[in-house]
Order: C-alpha cells, then sequence, then structure tokens
C-alpha cells in the first residue's frame, strides 16, 4: 500500500474522531502545531475513561525546529514508500520497559500497521533462565542453572554489563539454550544470530543442533566480544549448544541476543531492568560499543520512576539532569543525527501512602533538556492527570495497588496512547512538508 493511501485513510479516521482537521493547522512550526484528541484510538475512550487527558497525547516540541526528528520523519518516509530501508529503534527505563508489554504493543503496532515492513526482533535477553519476570512474547529455556546479574545490583565489578544491563552466567561445561516466539502476533524471522559475551579469551565452542546445516559462517570477535552466526535460511527459533573447550571451570557470561534478518522495516528494542535507574546504565561499560553496533534511528528515553521513589528531600533534580544528559550524549556518540524522545514518568506513590511530587519536578527536567536537545516530550505525567492520578487508574483497573505499576490492561492503553502520538506526529510533518512545498 503507498504511503499517500495510508495517510488517506488516516486522515479520514482522523475525521471521524469528532475532531475538526482545521483544528490541525498550524504556524511552520513544530512548537506551534495542534493536534486532535483522537488519531485512530477508539472515541469512545473518552467515555470509557474520563479521566484521561486524551488532548495533552502528542509529542510536544518546544523548538520551531528539530533537525534530527526532520531527519526521521525523511528516513520513515522513505522506508514505507520503498519498502528497503531498516531504522532502529530503542526504549529505555526499568521494570515497565522489562515488562515489554506497552513497548512490545508499539513493536506490534509499527511492524504490522504498514504492509512490506516486518522488521526484525533485534535485542532480546534470557530473563526467563533466571528467576525474574520475563516478557510473553519470547521464550528462552535451558536444562543449565543460570547466575542472574543486573547493573541495579552488581556484586561482580569485572562483570561487562553491555546495552542491555543484565548478564547471565553458567559454569557448567556443556550449556543448551533453547529460543522461541511466545504470545505475539509478529513473529520477524532472522537469519543472523548474534550473542554478546565476555571479551578477550573464549573457550566455547558454538553450534545450533538441527540448525548447524544451515550455518554459513561464525565470526568471532573477542576484541568487542560477540560471535555472530549467519545462516542460510530464515529460523524463528534455534537450540544453541555451548561447549567449553578447556578443563579450567570458566563461567559462560552472556549479555544479550541480537536476531537479525534482511528485512525492511522498524527493529524496536526495549531496554529495561526491574529496578534500574538512570545512573545503574551509566556503569554499564559496554553500553555505547553494543549500541554502535546497530546505531539508532530513534531512542525513547522512559526512565525515572527508580530516580524518583525516594523521599521529597532525597530528590536531587540537578543531579537526575546530570545523569540523563550524560546517558543522552552516550546516545548521541553512536549516532548524533538520533532522534531522541523524552517521556515524563506516570504518576506514582511512594510506599503506597505518599504522593509522589518528584515527578512534577523531573518534567521540569526532562522539559529543559528537550529544549536543549532540541527533541520532544511525551508527557504521560500529565495525560494520566498529574498528581495523584494513580489512584484514579487503579479505581479503573489501569493500574496495580502498588500504585506504580500498571495491569496489562493499563499497558495496553498506554501502548495505544503513543502510537497515537507517533501517528500525530507523522501527521504534524506531513503538514510541515506541505506547507515548505
Amino acid at each position: 500500500m503507498k504511503w499517500t493511501k495510508i495517510l488517506w485513510v488516516v486522515i479520514l479516521l482522523a475525521a471521524n474522531s469528532g475532531a475538526s482537521w482545521s483544528q490541525k493547522q498550524s504556524e511552520d512550526s513544530l512548537h506551534n502545531y495542534r493536534f486532535p484528541d483522537f488519531f485512530v484510538l477508539d472515541t469512545h475512550l473518552h467515555n470509557t475513561f474520563p479521566f484521561v487527558h486524551f488532548e495533552a497525547n502528542h509529542f510536544k516540541f518546544f523548538s520551531t525546529a528539530s533537525p534530527n526528528w526532520f531527519l526521521l520523519y525523511k528516513k520513515f518516509t522513505s522506508m514505507v514508500l520503498n519498502q528497503n530501508e531498516k531504522l532502529n529503534f530503542y526504549h529505555i527505563g526499568g521494570s515497565h520497559i522489562q515488562a515489554d508489554l506497552y513497548t512490545h504493543d508499539i513493536r506490534t503496532y509499527l511492524q504490522s500497521h504498514w504492509n512490506g515492513l516486518p522488521g526484525e526482533r533485534g535485542f532480546v535477553f534470557p530473563f526467563s533462565l533466571t528467576n525474574t519476570n520475563n516478557p510473553v512474547n519470547y521464550k528462552f529455556t535451558s536444562s543449565n542453572l543460570w547466575t542472574y546479574y543486573r547493573n541495579v545490583t552488581k556484586v561482580n565489578p569485572t562483570l561487562e554489563f553491555g546495552l542491555l544491563g543484565a548478564v547471565v552466567g553458567c559454569s557448567d561445561s556443556i550449556l543448551d539454550i533453547h529460543f522461541n516466539y511466545g504470545t505475539t502476533q509478529v513473529q520477524p524471522p532472522f537469519n543472523q544470530i548474534k550473542i554478546f559475551h565476555s571479551k578477550g579469551d573464549f573457550p566455547f565452542e558454538l553450534s545450533l543442533n538441527q540448525y548447524d546445516s544451515l550455518i554459513i559462517k561464525q565470526v568471532h570477535n573477542p576484541i568487542e566480544g560477540f560471535t555472530e552466526i549467519y545462516l542460510g535460511k530464515n529460523i524463528q527459533d534455534f537450540d544453541l549448544k555451548i561447549v567449553r573447550t578447556t578443563p579450567i571451570k570458566t563461567e559462560f557470561q552472556m549479555s544479550a541476543f541480537q536476531l537479525k534478518n534482511e528485512f525492511p522495516g522498524i527493529s524496536y528494542n526495549a531496554i529495561g531492568i526491574n529496578g534500574a535507574a538512570v545512573w545503574n546504565y551509566l556503569e554499564c561499560p559496554n553500553f555505547e560499543e553494543q549500541l554502535r553496533e546497530s546505531p539508532p534511528d530513534f531512542f525513547a528515553f522512559s526512565i525515572g520512576t527508580n530516580d524518583a521513589n525516594v523521599p521529597y528531600a532525597d530528590f536531587n533534580p540537578e543531579q537526575y539532569k546530570t545523569n540523563l544528559e550524560l546517558l543522552i550524549n552516550k546516545v548521541l556518540k553512536t549516532n548524533p543525527n538520533c532522534a531522541i524522545l523524552m517521556t515524563v514518568p506516570n504518576d506514582s506513590y511512594y510506599h503506597r501512602s505518599s504522593l509522589n511530587r518528584n515527578i512534577a519536578r523531573q518534567r521540569e527536567v526532562i522539559i529543559e533538556l528537550a529544549q536543549q536537545f532540541q527533541c520532544p516530550i511525551w508527557d504521560f505525567y500529565g495525560i494520566m492527570g498529574e498528581l495523584g492520578s494513580s489512584k484514579t487508574w487503579f479505581r479503573s483497573g489501569l493500574m496495580r495497588d502498588d500504585l506504580v505499576h500498571f495491569t496489562a490492561k493499563g499497558y495496553h492503553l498506554k501502548g495505544d496512547l503513543y502510537f497515537d502520538a507517533f501517528l500525530k506526529w507523522l501527521s504534524q510533518m506531513d503538514a510541515l512538508s506541505d506547507n515548505n512545498k
């Protein structure tokens, strides 16, 4: 389907939402653009959840121009029209992202909304090999017992944490890891499996059991710490066998899998560790190096819930700003043209009983950084209803009783809102491009 036809359908859907298309007319400026409350979202949500500020659901710019976002628009429209490009999207946070519920909804929308753009699965981590929650859209199993290390509770200073902020390790002489997709609509096949592991000496041999005959080549990089297996056919699961080649007991440590293919579309990579704050990712020594392997075209920062989950007097906005700025610059070092999206953390309660007034202070920091980096924010705190709104969301079955995390229903609504905001941004760029012709 051609881009113009898709856009026309979206325009009709927006017109039927009850919002006048004339509301969306703007000056030739990102900052002054106006949006309808609903774009492709069901307008009945307004009656179902009247406390949600749908009018605030858009990517808000604080500058008249944003070079990196104009470049992303150019790449995105080219990808849709020509179906010959791949874009790398990343989304970082804490437990909201490790669960990969709303981020997987976003991934599903982006990989199925436009025909002929299946994209690739990208980075995944075998959380299910340890005693922590694994996303339901993929599964890892093993007959071995694995040790889980995360950047939040580092106990070994030699651990080589990478982009995903976690490591699994096992000292058995023979290891097996099985991967397959779980409950998910999108299951991009892959013909490259990249395993990020320890650098330096690598006394292990890797094989794929039933898929060994498909292996074209296996590239080992001891300097950057990965092994990449190239296959002659696309697959959707694998059995990885790891055999230690030395009698010396050595722990095999792994920090990520990356599942790649040659199809156009978006790779939407979720980076989340339960309890992680901004500074935890700053202490991952291989963060930039691994990100540089597939440089980001887009990077969403949804991190701050754990930074702010402290008493009011203990939260330091300036330190939060410094840390977040450092992390943004780490990303931009891998691609100075990357489009950055800042998202404001959701409203929450401290220890279930105290209003968390730190979120509003975080929003001020995020706005300052959005102005500095000429990027937009997605103000989910404002969309929720700001201070204390999490109790209303809880009463409506959208949040858990910890008043920090959402129910599955709440996360799915969050994913719907995010994708609607993304489509609004595309329409905004279409309008600005038409004005500049």
